[in-house]
């Protein structure tokens, strides 16, 4: 019975995987951002994740009419630009720890996009500790499709997909 019993334990240790036997996926993912959504797309072994965030901020209005064309004098309207920029600024905020948090259990980071959001995204990410170390590039791009995003983000991780 002692000798049925050990022979067990034996072959359930073989089939047992070791730490040293697992291997861990790697989430990659790519950020396309500018001021009015962000799309992520994340590479996990060979699932492709794509995922779109609306930022919900205000867009940049400027009336048209010259000087004075609402009536209200100068200061006032640069007051009233002033208080429109701020707000503005704390919806990019909201809107880049959003996506920050769908981020922060990926391996490596690529961001792109048009404009200054995917800067100010990395500076967002500069603030947090753990995420700085994960970004791999940050490249200016242009308005893209999905399919183009994800074949872009498929290119700057050739090793995600086997």
């Amino acid at each position: 019975m002692e000798k049925l019993n050990n022979e067990y334990i034996d072959r359930w240790r073989l089939s047992v995987p070791t730490i040293s036997s697992l291997t861990v996926m790697k989430k990659q993912t790519g950020i396309w951002i500018d001021h009015m959504e962000a799309i992520v797309v994340s590479l996990e072994g060979d699932q492709v994740n794509v995922q779109h965030i609306e930022s919900g901020a205000d867009r940049h209005f400027k009336p048209s009419g010259g000087w004075k064309a609402g009536g209200t004098s100068v200061a006032q309207t640069v007051s009233n630009e002033h208080a429109e920029e701020e707000r503005r600024k704390h919806q990019y905020h909201a809107f880049y720890k959003k996506v920050m948090a769908l981020i922060s259990d990926s391996s490596d980071l690529a961001i792109f996009g048009p404009g200054e959001a995917k800067t100010e995204l990395e500076n967002e990410i500069e603030k947090e500790g753990d995420l700085q170390k994960k970004i791999r590039i940050v490249e200016a791009s242009d308005r893209l499709t999905e399919n183009q995003i994800v074949a872009k983000v498929k290119a700057f991780f050739p090793g995600a997909q086997k």
